[in-house]
């Protein structure tokens, strides 16, 4: 019986092996973008050391190359207040007509947090609501375009989470378009600046992001000039905006870009007490002067290699249609183990060894007696 329990143990941890190894390389999968960009509040660079700033996290990336130059705590998991109304845009721009009129909600003014403007029964063009999100990150702008969109607001939440699995946002999830502190919604610095470069990259988005101003109906009659809340744009030279956030929570968050001597950079920073202008000021002229000097820390991940990268890989892709079925082919041996390891709850690996046991305390009695007059006469 000894013998029969310590095989049935010694099949179990065989079994279970697999299960184990196959979870660690799981969880050792490396950080989108690469394995130096991590969620760790440590400055990594190559090449030269940047400025402080106050920013707990940030990423400094050249967006044609998808260069990474610089970077702290890129996928820490933060609040981003009004930086993703970026991912807003990148889902509604695509979708809706500039043309379209849309007339005011009172769900649209009474909404929370910053506003443009937009008053119950006025009409709106879906552009000029454009140009409040961005210049005045105007979340009654932002309701009022999700609403006109084809399922309102909880339809464009569902399609800001697929866009973001999508391009290899892996850190975001999106419970309010407008970037409200909302239970759940978080991003990261990295993430951010994948939006701006996907958004850069439409020339809707790169002109309404670029605006300095834009005028806005009043209620009654008569407009009034709404300035972008993006400093960068005023006062540093090639400087194509992007957006700006604030919340109590997030505290300051910023996706800026600019463009000289050739190269395209953006900088995000989250989580910054006061100053945000002024540090992205000094990481984007630290990136400019010692370009050449720079080494790749890691690379703004394209979405055809998103789709492959991360823990939460969905049965459908973000278009909606089946990923291919697995093959039955198994090249390497021991695989077909571990993948059915994968399929079996861990307590039924001990099954057998209860079942031996049970069997072993049910022996009939007149057996375990004669079992122990036995031992007696041999002693």
């Amino acid at each position: 019986m000894r013998v029969l329990l310590t095989a049935c143990a010694t099949t179990v941890m065989l079994v279970a092996g697999p299960l184990t190894a196959t979870a660690a390389a799981q969880g050792s999968r490396s950080p989108v973008g690469g394995a130096q960009l991590t969620a760790d509040a440590t400055v990594v660079t190559a090449g030269a050391k940047p400025p402080a700033v106050q920013a707990g996290s940030y990423v400094v990336a050249d967006l044609d190359t998808g260069t990474v130059l610089a970077a702290k705590a890129p996928h820490a998991k933060l609040r981003p207040a009004s930086t993703l109304k970026t991912l807003t845009a990148l889902v509604l721009l695509p979708r809706l007509n500039k043309a379209d009129v849309v007339v005011g909600s009172d769900g649209d003014a009474g909404i929370e947090g910053s506003k443009v403007g937009v008053y119950p029964g006025l009409r709106y063009s879906v552009d000029l609501l454009f140009q409040g999100m961005f210049l005045a990150s105007g979340n009654d702008a932002v309701h009022a375009l999700a609403e006109h969109d084809a399922g309102g607001t909880a339809a464009t939440i569902e399609r800001m989470n697929k866009k973001a699995a999508e391009i290899g946002a892996l850190d975001t999830h999106v419970t309010d378009p407008t970037g409200l502190d909302s239970d759940g919604q978080v991003s990261s610095a990295y993430d951010l600046a994948l939006f701006a470069q996907a958004g850069l990259g439409r020339p809707d988005f790169a002109k309404y992001a670029s605006t300095k101003y834009t005028n806005f109906p009043l209620a009654k009659a008569g407009t009034y000039q709404v300035a972008n809340q993006n400093k960068l744009l005023f006062n540093y030279d090639g400087a194509l905006g992007v957006k700006t956030g604030y919340t109590t929570l997030a505290r300051n968050t910023f996706i800026g870009a600019a463009r000289r001597n050739g190269h395209t950079l953006v900088v995000t920073l989250m989580n910054s007490p006061h100053g945000i202008t002024e540090d992205a000021t000094k990481l984007l002229d630290w990136s400019f002067d010692h370009y050449t000097a720079l080494s790749p820390i890691g690379t703004l991940v394209k979405p055809a290699a998103a789709a492959k990268t991360g823990p939460n890989i969905s049965k459908k892709s973000a278009a909606g249609t089946p990923l291919p079925k697995r093959t039955r082919a198994v090249t390497m041996p021991g695989l077909a183990v571990q993948t059915l390891a994968l399929r079996v709850p861990s307590w039924a690996y001990a099954a057998p060894l209860f079942l031996l046991l049970a069997l072993f305390l049910r022996r009939p009695r007149a057996l375990r007696v004669h079992n122990r007059k036995s031992k007696a006469r041999r002693h």
